[in-house]
């Protein structure tokens, strides 16, 4: 099952073009269109000329102000910055707090120990649904996709798997994407992340810290995906309730986002029919 293709960069974490993806047997995401990632504060273009060559017109933050002012974006050249904070109602939940998380095995022990870590980072996928801080960054996140003037985008949040992830799952749900291509795309940014915190998993590990915390914060599982399509469900009875009455997107607002995302697969050529020879007998003669 095709997820988003990864796109080469040495200075921006996780970045992927979700080009491609399937939306149903007959359609696709229009590549170079919508792109995601972890946060741009390493971005270095020159170094990245594939960053730089994807025209990028609009960056979208999903991070914190804290998050902000400690790592600042470098926006790709001739981009513009828009925040939509997800998390501003609660900018101390774990997404915001991840390479802390990973500095003190004892506290994290005591906070995050028994299973407790999973659960946490599942009820902030709750959050992310119910809170109408996150309803409303993430209703001016698909408004700025839909907007013809705005794309190429990219958005991100800290390292591009929890608040990305849900706005990347919400995004292809509403343009017609299955729930086992959501979930697989979901799911495909782990062996990123796993490289990406190796460093700092290790030292936790070094300092006795429990394996299992370190993949539960460091990873995206399942259950976190699945946190947030039941909170969906139990508010607003599905996906078109969450988007018309929790996100309050306008219809035209939605139209856009299908024009301008969606594509046909194209048909593969059909060969040529094989020549007919004429039978001798038909041969003019001179």
């Amino acid at each position: 099952m095709q997820t988003a293709r990864a796109v080469p960069a040495s200075t921006v974490l996780n970045l992927r073009d979700l080009g491609g993806i399937a939306l149903g047997p007959d359609h696709r995401v229009r590549p170079g269109a919508v792109l995601r990632s972890g946060q741009l504060s390493a971005l270095d273009a020159a170094q990245d000329s594939q960053v730089a060559v994807l025209g990028i017109r609009t960056v979208v933050d999903l991070r914190t102000a804290d998050e902000r002012a400690a790592a600042p974006d470098r926006l790709p050249p001739g981009a513009r910055l828009f925040v939509a904070d997800v998390l501003g109602d609660n900018p101390g939940v774990a997404p915001a707090r991840l390479r802390a998380l990973l500095t003190d095995p004892v506290e994290a022990e005591r906070t995050l120990g028994g299973g407790k870590a999973e659960g946490l980072f599942a009820d902030t996928y709750r959050q992310m649904v119910l809170s109408p801080g996150a309803s409303a960054a993430y209703r001016a996140f698909v408004e700025t996709v839909a907007d013809d003037r705005a794309r190429p985008v990219l958005f991100h949040c800290t390292a591009g798997k929890d608040r990305t992830g849900w706005a990347t799952a919400l995004l292809l749900m509403m343009i017609g994407a299955s729930r086992d291509v959501v979930r697989a795309e979901f799911l495909a940014v782990n062996p990123v992340l796993r490289v990406a915190f190796a460093p700092y998993v290790q030292d936790f590990l070094d300092a006795g810290g429990d394996p299992e915390i370190a993949s539960a914060i460091t990873e995206v599982r399942p259950r976190y995906l699945d946190t947030a399509l039941d909170a969906v469900e139990e508010r607003w009875g599905g996906l078109d309730g969450y988007v018309r009455d929790g996100l309050r997107i306008p219809e035209a607002a939605l139209e856009r986002l299908r024009i301008g995302l969606v594509v046909p697969v194209r048909a593969p050529a059909r060969p040529a029919p094989p020549s007919v020879h004429p039978r001798g007998d038909d041969v003019p003669r001179g």
